[in-house]
């Protein structure tokens, strides 16, 4: 066996199946997130939120993914129909392949490059392109409207997010996700970057539900101004796929936030409970939990206010704690905290 791996054939073979197994997890949890997603709001509003299909519902978004499916396929007369087609497949392949370099333990990962948080920067940045050309393709002034105010809210939150991910970069003097983990090892959840970089979380929490279109901050979409903004003319399969794109994203954040502050698969106590993967995805559901419940108890914010609160509030504000982490990194301030490869975590 080891040989046959050893071959080109078998590390095509050995690739293959981790990206199935990649791509395996990521579904199954969709459909566990729609689900989660409607009973936690169904829970806050005092209903009881998807309960036939299924034992307690949990095939409802097996039912609804099949109902998308077996609808037909309406593409307006005025649209463009390759670009209008492109689109939602566009969002959907990106927020898939940014799951490349997510670790779910030492060495559990598809592909360990020293520049993963480029990589997933990178990608992620470009599924603004599929809200874009959804917009322009559908014809219509109403997804349009939509995809530029789309685009320029994910931009605007992608910088404030760059920066605080700088401060991790400047702390732990890496990009690989691994080291990072690495570098959060000692005492538990006291050793995790949440407590050196406490303000930035709150930051990298509300640039993520603005990044990923999720309310307060679902202004591309909000059904009074733009009738469900860029995606209005999609139905069937390709607005599934839009809508499969949105959750990935989401769980991404979920991941990139377990990973750069929280441990990742670290037990919270170490001399207690063993490092395991199950750390790592129970604190990606539990981030998901508190997205939902944001979508739930927080009302929508208007188009001004997130546009300011973005560029008037947050990218100051990160810019100020990188300078304030690279002399803490560079000069040794609080007992080396913020220069962890110098204190080897």
């Amino acid at each position: 066996m080891a040989d046959f791996i050893s071959t080109p054939l078998g590390t095509f073979v050995l690739i293959l199946a981790q990206c199935l197994a990649m791509v395996a997890f990521v579904m199954i949890s969709l459909l566990f997130l729609v689900y989660g997603d409607r009973k936690i709001w169904a829970a806050v509003q005092m209903r009881r939120g998807p309960n036939v299909v299924g034992v307690f519902g949990l095939l409802q978004s097996v039912a609804d993914a099949l109902k998308y499916v077996v609808k037909e396929v309406v593409i307006p007369a005025g649209a463009d129909r390759s670009v209008f087609i492109l689109a939602p497949i566009t969002s959907f392949v990106l927020a898939l392949i940014a799951w490349a370099v997510i670790p779910f333990n030492d060495n559990w990962v598809i592909s360990d490059i020293n520049v993963a948080i480029l990589y997933v920067f990178a990608v992620s940045s470009l599924e603004v392109y599929g809200v874009i050309m959804g917009g322009w393709a559908s014809n219509s002034k109403y997804p349009f409207l939509g995809s530029l105010r789309s685009a320029a809210q994910m931009i605007s939150y992608e910088v404030s997010i760059g920066l605080i991910i700088i401060g991790v970069i400047l702390s732990t003097g890496s990009m690989n996700f691994g080291d990072i983990v690495d570098g959060q090892r000692g005492l538990g959840a006291l050793s995790w970057y949440w407590l050196p970089h406490f303000p930035m979380v709150f930051l990298f929490f509300i640039s993520a539900l603005a990044e990923t279109n999720r309310p307060p901050f679902d202004l591309p979409e909000a059904e009074s101004e733009l009738v469900a903004g860029y995606q209005v003319e999609y139905s069937s399969t390709m607005f599934l796929l839009f809508m499969a794109g949105e959750y990935i994203a989401i769980f991404l954040m979920c991941a990139l936030m377990t990973l750069l502050f929280f441990g990742g698969w670290l037990s919270p106590v170490p001399f207690l409970l063993p490092d395991s993967p199950l750390w790592m995805v129970g604190k990606m559901a539990f981030f998901f939990f508190l997205f939902a419940m944001v979508k739930a108890i927080t009302p929508r914010y208007r188009y001004d206010q997130l546009m300011r609160l973005g560029w008037k509030v947050f990218l100051p504000f990160s810019l100020v704690w990188v300078v304030f982490v690279a002399f803490a990194a560079k000069f040794g301030w609080f007992w080396g905290i913020y220069a962890r490869w110098t204190v080897g975590g």
